[in-house]
C-alpha cells in the first residue's frame, strides 16, 4: 500500500518576499471644516496673534508660543499662565488663568 504525504510543509528559517512586505499606511484623517474655518479676531488678541483671520487650532498655537516666548507660565504649577499686560486683555483682566480656562476665554474673541 502506498503511504499517505503530508501536505503540511515545514517553515524555513528564511523569510520569503512576501513576508518583507512594507505594512499599509493608515489614510491621514482630514480635519473638520468646522475645526478650519478661519475666523475673525478681535483687537485685544489681535495684539498676540496679528489680524489676519486663521483657524482656531492656529490661534490656540500662536497663543501658546506667546506664552512660552515670554516665559508666562508659573514655574511651580505649569498649568496657570500668568498673564501680561496683552492677556490680561483677552483673559477678561484675570491676573492668572488655568491653561484649561485659556481656550474657553480665547473663544470669545474670535467669530
Amino acid at each position: 500500500m502506498a503511504t499517505k504525504k503530508s501536505t503540511t510543509k515545514k517553515a524555513t528559517a528564511k523569510p520569503t518576499a512576501k513576508a518583507k512586505a512594507k505594512p499599509v499606511a493608515k489614510a491621514k484623517r482630514k480635519p473638520s471644516a468646522a475645526f478650519m474655518k478661519p475666523l475673525t479676531i478681535s483687537p485685544a488678541l489681535s495684539a498676540i496673534v496679528g489680524t489676519k483671520a486663521i483657524p482656531r487650532t492656529e490661534v490656540v498655537k500662536k497663543v501658546w508660543e506667546y506664552i512660552k516666548k515670554n516665559k508666562l507660565q508659573d514655574p511651580k504649577a505649569k498649568r496657570n499662565i500668568l498673564a501680561d499686560e496683552n492677556l490680561q486683555k483677552v483673559f477678561g483682566g484675570k491676573k492668572t488663568v488655568d491653561m484649561f480656562q485659556m481656550t474657553k476665554l480665547i473663544s470669545g474673541h474670535l467669530s
